[in-house]
């Protein structure tokens, strides 16, 4: 006899919700499950003493008036549950001890030989502690195998290690279906009343293991309306992630299937615990079958697909491989995971079967296109990450509703993108011959409606491109593209073999799409119109962009230039990724030719006339007297037949983004083509060059600032603009220049302009000839410029400069403001001039030399060449920077007027702040500057004002072993002030250095040598004496030796004092006597120094 009394969903949903108008309504029978909660809600004081629940308790008490079964339930509720509960907590510590026998119980004082028969004879109190003690022995032994690490039940006798049996516990009690709705009423008293010892989920996990366990868990529920998610949740995460194999799994599913046919409300919400958790899918797959109503027509949105496709294709990795997973697993087992792995695919199967009737004559009707996409998509997601294998049925109706046609709207081209993936990644579909042939005939209907269902579609990137990149990439053998591309468009990761694809390439390359064919398709292919990177999916762009990198076009000779410049003129912002990429591949195509076809097969470049024709209206080529605005937004564009092969007459906006890609497409030609000279001209190729004053005439800087102010439009174009920029105009990228911009742009938004000024040319000078009788209104003026846009300033640059003084005019040494000016010239026109000299060798490789009269010498070699290059780059830096020295030289005027001593400071201060960054950017142009050497006063001033003249000690050593005497005075001198101002352990070594130098030099130098060398240099060990007091006894050893050497000269040509000047002698020895009394009175004053500075100084710091 089998106990399955059900709990009727209605009778759940009235005792849930108090429904007492419904309860009264259904039979006895109906509420028999439910009598210990009725009988508990009729005997117990309610907190609410309103009349409604008086009058309520009334219709209970009434609805259990005729039921004789209530008496019983009412002698349980009679019971003393103190002392129960009491010996429940010690039969509870009982259990705890490992290897407790069935006899041993509190609540049970002498074992009866049969439960049930002393179940049927007790009283309602020895009916509690029979069911309590026996539900306490299961759930102990239950605790006692977990601890033992076993995986299922023993056998009824105890013994282990046989075979895995059945989990239920054969219990006399609970095997008797007669006894089990007693059973369920005493075990629903006791989790109320005792609810301090016996908790739910644990009681309903020992349920699990006992017969008709099921069952009474819903009778236990149906009392407890409440603790239906708890329990569900703890039954859920209780389970195993593939549990459904196991005999437990098995009922435990039975028990969650039978709570929720109770509680179908909360079947979805069931689900959705399953797959939070990963668990039970089996169950998962159950209830969403038992929602969907396993047909079509009962569930038209189609969960079941939209469900499954969620498991399979969403964000959650694990939940991913969880149902991946289950689906390998039902496929190797049977059981339970099998029969719902066949029950969803019958399910996906009728669904599938459905769609296809509804495509009569291969054509899919408008309402069943998304339907029949999501399910394409779910096929797929099955066969690539869960790994099912199709069956016969299932790949018969899949190439069927694949092959199908749907109509031209955006859903439709989904739907062809959908299936065009998937018979790539699903080879399997294509097996057998007549699948493949009613494959190939649907790609080739793509091919001849691919430009209708563009246009009536409205949707600019169609199928067509799809399909051309795919042969494009067939043809190149990049299968792993074809990977990507197939992936990206099926929304999920797929593994497809390389090997898998051997088919689909032949297909394609051979039956449908031949090189030749893509190529001359390619270039016929309309451009997109207002390309941005806000258009999604594949494009003609990407096409072109293939066919171009594998060579294509060269090797069919498939003209491409015109296709490439109307799709640039018609691309406006955001930039589109792939615009960068494009133009790198045309220019690598044109100069750099493929090894493996002849070298005239290269692309044609843009011409200078379709260049300038995008600029036409700006005023780089407007000239200074017909100026019009650059317009950054739109520029109409009319382009004839005549002057551009193989395009019509129609007129194309041109935005900032084509100024700017073309831009970049010329320097990347410079670029490039400068990089190949060598090889270009070994292969006796000409190639295009664009002229410098070509270039010249572009608004370079102004497209750049455009490029930098909005970034984001711009991602992937500002960064290789600004590197090429930084290559070969780097006049035009000066970091000064950029930071004086943000600083005018600040100033910018803080001038508020009221009375505007006329920006006429006249008013402009009328204003600017005005500065020294009225400045406020030049002031007023240039601010006003400055926060106009540049193209409104060009037009009056004329104007505005020819008020500037001269560059060369005898005031700018003295006035810092223009000097800065000429400073900011002289950096960006030497930047220019090396950037120039290093074009002029890549553009002129090795000429040969001929002397005059004789036979020709062999080309100077690349090395020669360079070495060259930067003695003339150095020479021109060096004379600049000996200009800008010369400049901070101190004249009459400076040392008179307080106000010149000013301006002289202010001018060093910009002098030596540009001689500090060049010192940085180049440490050798530093040397060469010392080795050419400079005005010894300025000494000083460099030393004070450039912070990295510190550079300077280490080649100083070599300064001062040089054979010229200015030279290494120069050396002393400088080594000085180093010391002074960097008192550093390598200036002590260079200090250290120089006193031995001059020590050295004096015992090999003549006399006229002497005073010549160390004159200047006595004031040096001076102030080398003051930074330094450990040397101060080797400069008085010096001083010493040098003031006997002096004496010991002047005593030989006849003077027998010091200071005595009355001896005759010649001229010669006259003049060397005042020479080295001259310079023993330079000794004494040195050595008084000395003391004063070094010596007795009582302030070390």
């Amino acid at each position: 006899m089998h106990f399955k009394t059900f709990v009727s969903p209605r009778v759940f949903r009235a005792i849930q919700n108090v429904d007492i108008d419904d309860l009264t309504r259904c039979t006895a029978k109906e509420i028999r499950p439910i009598l210990p909660c009725l009988v508990r809600m009729s005997l117990i004081s309610p907190l609410d003493n309103t009349r409604e629940c008086a009058e309520g308790r009334k219709e209970i008490l009434t609805l259990l008036s005729g039921i004789e079964l209530v008496n019983s339930i009412v002698a349980l509720l009679s019971i003393d549950f103190h002392q129960l509960e009491n010996d429940v907590k010690k039969e509870q510590q009982l259990r705890q001890k490992l290897g407790s026998s069935h006899t041993d119980s509190i609540l049970l004082q002498s074992a009866p030989s049969s439960l049930a028969l002393e179940f049927e004879r007790s009283d309602s109190t020895r009916r509690l502690q029979l069911v309590l003690s026996e539900l306490l022995f299961i759930s102990s032994q239950l605790h006692e195998q977990q601890q033992k690490g076993q995986q299922s039940l023993t056998s009824l006798d105890g013994t282990s290690g046989g075979a895995c049996i059945t989990p239920l516990r054969h219990s006399d009690l609970f095997d008797n279906a007669v006894y089990m709705e007693e059973i369920c009423d005493v075990i629903c008293i006791a989790l109320a009343e005792l609810p301090a010892v016996l908790n739910l989920t644990e009681v309903v996990e020992t349920l699990l293991h006992v017969k008709h366990g099921p069952y009474i868990i819903c009778w236990v529920v149906a009392n407890s309306p409440d603790c239906f998610r708890e329990v569900c949740t703890s039954l859920i995460s209780n389970a195993e992630r593939q549990e459904e194999e196991t005999a437990v799994g098995r009922v435990r599913m039975q028990a969650l299937t039978l709570l929720c046919q109770m509680n179908p409300v909360q079947a979805l919400a069931v689900r959705a615990k399953c797959v939070e958790l990963c668990r039970m899918p089996a169950l998962a797959i159950a209830l969403s079958l038992e929602h969907s109503g396993q047909t079509v027509g009962a569930d038209p949105e189609g969960d079941m697909v939209a469900f499954v496709s969620g498991l399979l294709l969403g964000s959650d990795q694990q939940v991913r491989n969880w149902f991946a997973m289950f689906v390998r697993n039902g496929q190797k087992r049977k059981g339970e995971s099998q029969a719902a792995l066949n029950l969803l695919r019958d399910e996906l199967l009728r669904r599938l079967q459905a769609v296809v009737l509804y495509s009569m004559d291969q054509r899919l009707p408008d309402s069943c296109v998304v339907q029949a996409s999501a399910l394409l998509r779910l096929y797929c997601a099955l066969r690539g990450i869960a790994g099912i294998k199709f069956q016969e049925e299932e790949v018969s109706l899949v190439v069927q509703l694949l092959t199908s046609h749907p109509p031209p709207s955006p859903a439709g081209v989904r739907f062809v993108s959908l299936g065009l993936c998937m018979l790539i990644a699903c080879p399997s579909l294509i097996s057998l011959p007549e699948h493949e042939r009613r494959s190939i005939e649907w790609v080739q209907w793509l091919v001849r409606e691919e430009a209708y269902f563009e246009s009536a579609s409205g949707v600019t990137a169609s199928f067509g491109e799809m399909l051309l990149l795919m042969a494009i990439h067939f043809h190149s053998n990049q299968l792993s593209a074809i990977c990507e591309l197939v992936c990206s468009t099926l929304g999920m990761k797929v593994p497809i073999r390389p090997n898998n694809m051997t088919r689909m390439k032949h297909i394609f390359t051979q039956d449908i799409f031949t090189e030749q064919v893509v190529t001359s398709h390619a270039v016929k292919v309309p451009v997109t119109a207002n390309l941005n990177a806000n258009i999604t999916g594949f494009l003609p762009v990407h096409c072109i962009h293939q066919l171009l990198k594998s060579r294509a076009f060269t090797k069919h000779r498939v003209p491409i230039k015109s296709w490439i410049y109307r799709q640039i003129c018609s691309s406006v912002p955001p930039l589109h990724p792939v615009l960068p990429a494009l133009i790198e591949v045309y220019v690598n195509s044109i100069l750099v030719p493929s090894p493996k076809a002849p070298q005239e097969h290269t692309n044609k470049p843009l011409d200078e006339e379709e260049i300038r024709r995008v600029f036409e209206v700006s005023t780089a080529f407007g000239g200074m007297v017909e100026t019009r605005r650059i317009k950054s937004e739109t520029v109409s564009i009319n382009m004839d037949v005549d002057e551009m092969p193989g395009s019509s007459a129609t007129s194309e906006s041109s935005s900032l983004v084509t100024q700017l890609l073309l831009l970049y497409y010329l320097l990347l030609y410079e670029d490039v083509r400068l990089a190949s000279a060598h090889s270009t001209a070994a292969a006796g190729r000409v190639v295009k060059s664009y002229t410098p004053e070509f270039l010249s005439e572009l608004p370079i800087r102004y497209l750049l600032q455009q490029a930098r102010r909005d970034q984001q439009s711009y991602a992937g174009l500002f960064s290789p603009l600004l590197r090429l920029l930084a290559t070969h105009f780097p006049h035009l990228c000066l970091v000064e220049d950029w930071l004086d911009e943000e600083e005018a742009s600040e100033l910018i938004t803080q001038v508020e302009i009221r009375d505007k000024l006329s920006t006429s040319d006249s008013n402009i000078n009328d204003v600017l000839s005005q500065i020294p009788q009225c400045p406020s209104r030049a002031v007023r003026l240039l601010r006003q410029l400055i926060a106009m846009p540049p193209t409104d300033v060009w037009p009056h640059a004329s104007a505005i400069i020819q008020h500037l003084p001269a560059l060369l005019d005898n005031r700018v040494p003295r006035c810092a403001p223009v000097l800065s000016v000429v400073l900011r010239v002289l950096q960006a026109s030497l930047a220019a001039s090396r950037c120039q000299l290093a074009r002029h060798l890549q553009d002129r490789p090795e000429p040969s030399r001929t002397l005059q009269g004789g036979p020709a010498l062999p080309p100077p070699s690349e090395g020669e060449r360079e070495e060259l290059r930067a003695a003339l780059v150095w020479a021109q830096d060096s004379l600049a920077l000996q200009i800008l020295l010369e400049t901070c030289l101190a004249s009459g005027d400076d040392k008179a007027n307080p106000g010149q001593r000013w301006a002289l400071q202010e001018v060093r201060s910009l002098v030596c702040s540009h001689l500090h960054q060049v010192f940085i950017a180049d440490p050798s142009l530093a040397k060469l500057v010392h080795f050419q050497g400079y005005p010894r006063e300025l000494l000083p001033v460099m030393v004070r004002g450039v912070p990295s003249m510190h550079i300077c000690l280490d080649f100083l050593p070599e300064l001062l072993g040089q054979p010229c005497l200015d030279k290494q005075a120069f050396a002393v001198d400088l080594v000085s002030h180093l010391s002074v101002q960097y008192a550093l352990p390598k200036s002590l070594s260079v200090a250290r250095l120089a006193v031995n130098t001059l020590s050295t030099l004096l015992g090999v130098l003549p006399s006229a040598s002497r005073a010549k060398l160390f004159g200047p240099s006595l004031p040096a060990l001076v102030r080398i004496c003051e930074a330094f007091p450990p040397l101060t006894e080797d400069v008085v050893s010096l001083l010493m030796q040098l003031g006997r050497v002096c004496v010991s000269e002047t005593s030989l040509t006849g003077a027998m004092q010091i200071g005595d000047s009355s001896a005759t002698t010649d001229r010669e020895d006259k003049e060397t006597a005042d020479t080295n009394l001259a310079l023993c009175r330079l000794v004494e004053d040195t050595f008084l120094d000395i003391l004063s500075k070094a010596v007795l100084r009582n302030k070390i710091y």
